[in-house]
């Protein structure tokens, strides 16, 4: 059984630490507990492991943001994936800092990468793992802060949450959503 994880952000030295980019962090962490590397392909940097009995590809999409679909779409149909084997990470608003909450499906709750995605898959019946970063930010600064860096506080707390999240991913891989969710999103 194959799985596509999906580790949203946005290439390029200056997004690095900042908000936007927790999925790749968190695809990255992923990767590394399993001894994995990224080489670039067709629209994303893709890695490939094994992890008890499943196959997992999972892809940091390298088309900018407001374009992740088109490497989702790619990479599902490359590898013959179903949709409900298809995990998306996210940095989301609407969570306080250092929660997640793993979903079915849902709205794009104005994420230009989801919305990107839903458009080109036709649908918003696919899982995701919302990484809360928060909203403390005064009115009118959003860009900013989803495009700011971790403050001091936050980076020291990422070295736990990191782990966390990769433990959510293999949970949706091995035990299903819905297990995934009972553990994860309280």
């Amino acid at each position: 059984m194959k799985f596509l994880i999906i580790g949203l952000g946005n290439i390029g030295k200056e997004y690095e630490q900042t908000r936007h980019n927790i999925g790749f962090d968190v695809v990255n962490a992923l990767a590394i507990k399993h001894d994995a590397s990224f080489l670039t392909d067709k629209h994303a940097d893709v890695c490939e492991f094994g992890f008890k009995g499943k196959k997992i590809i999972v892809i940091k999409p390298n088309t900018y943001m407001n374009l992740s679909g088109k490497a989702v779409r790619h990479w599902m149909n490359e590898h013959k994936i179903e949709l409900k084997n298809v995990l998306v990470v996210v940095d989301d608003l609407a969570i306080p800092f250092g929660k997640m909450r793993i979903r079915a499906n849902g709205s794009d709750a104005g994420h230009n990468g989801l919305k990107n995605i839903q458009e080109l898959l036709q649908t918003k019946e696919y899982p995701r793992l919302r990484i809360g970063i928060g909203n403390n930010f005064p009115k009118g600064r959003q860009i900013d802060f989803v495009l700011g860096k971790w403050s001091k506080e936050e980076s020291s707390e990422l070295i736990t949450l990191l782990p966390k999240a990769v433990e959510a991913i293999e949970s949706f891989v091995f035990q299903g959503l819905g297990p995934a969710m009972t553990q994860f999103n309280k």
